[in-house]
């Protein structure tokens, strides 16, 4: 079970289907709260493509396809252009097979940097126009970030920009219930270290404060690596984030450790988890957020993905019986708002003078507002109107986005398979079941040895 696919679990509990209007938009011209300027001024300039097809392939399936092809249709009506996305569940196979073959489409959707920096070592990827650097750098929140990961050493070795980002998604999130926090006179943290101060004070009063489940199936232990990761960026600099997820430091670097330790604080406890310490590793995943609906409560936190709604009680309403924070990053470290989570961006695999002024449009603050208002779309353009999302949940998400001064990838995504996807997951459970940290941090990094 790959993390980045599980987060569009969530969207269809999110979406809706909306009439067309007269003009075959899913929006008319003018009407709500999109950023029509930006866009007629694009309009007005753009050229005539008429006969011209640009193909994209990518994961995204029904409905989300309905959705972006909703986008489409406003570059298709300024330009004449025939827009063709073709989705498919194999995408990152079938991506290789046409680039290989030569027959690969203009754009490739990937839901995951590594696959597209591996094909663009290969000369299988063009870079972006000249200044889109500049321009990501200056118009999304934690601009740099999204460089970076959009850059990526070329054929020859030479760095370029080949990714743009065109939705993300948000890990870096605590789910509480409202009406809990306010029975109780509890206040939502603004600190890692008022969370944790809150996390004792629960724990004062005779209550639980963590909801922590690692069950899923043959990828237990996954949730985990996801508190660490976040634990690393709220302890660390990005950089050493980075050389971590790079094994340029070991795993069991004293920096790892302590961020373990960090995720230790709050699941080797058996005051602070729902079922005692030793339930958190058999405990599911899925399961492990209704404790913060019983009544009794039998937690009041849970930190898990934008995708956990999902596995909410049916009957849970939004604003009312759940809600989210930030995870808090500490108030005593310069470290900033680092938010983790992951996204698709868009590469060039087949360049023509239409890819180029799609690749273009794509900026538009309305290629965003318009999926923005559908679905569980989340972007960091800092240009959009946030009143454009479809409802609460999704702007509320969409300004963590936006207040992030540092976003970083789901990092066990970028390490080898058998680390990320396997003894990072097994140590994680060894680690609940009282393996001391140690041990753990030398067997994972013994594992990436001998991937070498």
């Amino acid at each position: 079970m790959k993390k980045s696919l599980m987060l569009g679990v969530a969207v269809s509990a999110l979406t809706s289907t909306v009439a067309l209007a007269d003009d075959g938009l899913i929006f008319a011209p003018g009407d709500g709260p999109f950023t029509w300027d930006s866009y007629n001024a694009w309009a007005e300039a753009a050229p005539d493509l008429s006969g011209q097809t640009i193909t994209i392939a990518g994961p995204w399936l029904s409905p989300e396809d309905g959705f972006f092809n909703n986008a489409l249709a406003y570059f298709e009506k300024a330009t004449g252009a025939d827009v063709v996305y073709t989705g498919s569940d194999s995408f990152e196979q079938q991506i290789v097979i046409d680039a290989e073959a030569g027959s690969a489409p203009n754009i490739a959707v990937y839901p995951q940097p590594g696959l597209a920096a591996v094909m663009a070592s290969k000369g299988q990827l063009y870079p972006l126009a000249d200044g889109s650097a500049d321009w990501v750098a200056n118009n999304y929140a934690a601009g740099q970030s999204w460089v970076d990961l959009g850059t990526y050493p070329d054929a020859d070795g030479n760095d370029q920009m080949y990714g743009f980002f065109y939705n993300v998604n948000v890990k870096s999130l605590v789910w509480y219930n409202p009406e809990n926090f306010e029975d109780a006179g509890y206040d939502v943290p603004e600190s890692m270290e008022d969370l944790k101060a809150l996390t004792e004070q629960i724990v004062a009063d005779g209550e639980t404060p963590w909801c922590i489940g690692l069950g899923s199936g043959a990828a237990t232990g996954w949730p985990a690596t996801d508190w660490v990761e976040d634990m690393m960026l709220r302890t660390q600099p990005p950089e050493v984030y980075d050389a971590w997820t790079t094994n340029e430091i070991p795993f069991n670097d004293e920096r790892v450790i302590a961020a373990i330790e960090e995720f230790g604080w709050f699941a080797l406890d058996d005051a602070k988890v729902s079922g005692g310490a030793g339930a958190v590793a058999s405990t599911d995943f899925r399961d492990s957020p209704k404790g913060l609906f019983t009544s009794p409560p039998q937690c009041y936190m849970h930190r898990q993905a934008s995708f956990v709604p999902a596995f909410f009680p049916e009957d849970v309403e939004f604003g009312v019986d759940t809600d989210f924070f930030y995870m808090p990053s500490y108030a005593d470290k310069d470290l900033g708002n680092p938010v983790l989570g992951g996204g698709t961006l868009m590469a060039i695999t087949s360049p023509s003078d239409g890819t180029s002024e799609l690749m273009k449009f794509f900026t538009l603050p309305i290629s965003h507002e318009v999926m923005m208002a559908q679905t569980g779309f989340l972007t960091p353009h800092s240009g959009v109107n946030v009143e454009a999302y479809k409802d609460d949940t999704l702007r509320g998400l969409g300004e963590i986005l936006l207040g992030a001064t540092t976003f970083r990838f789901d990092g066990s995504d970028l390490m080898p398979g058998g680390v990320g996807a396997g003894t990072f997951w097994t140590g994680m459970v060894d680690y609940t079941g009282g393996k001391p940290v140690k041990d753990v941090a030398d067997e994972i990094q013994a594992s990436w040895d001998a991937l070498k």
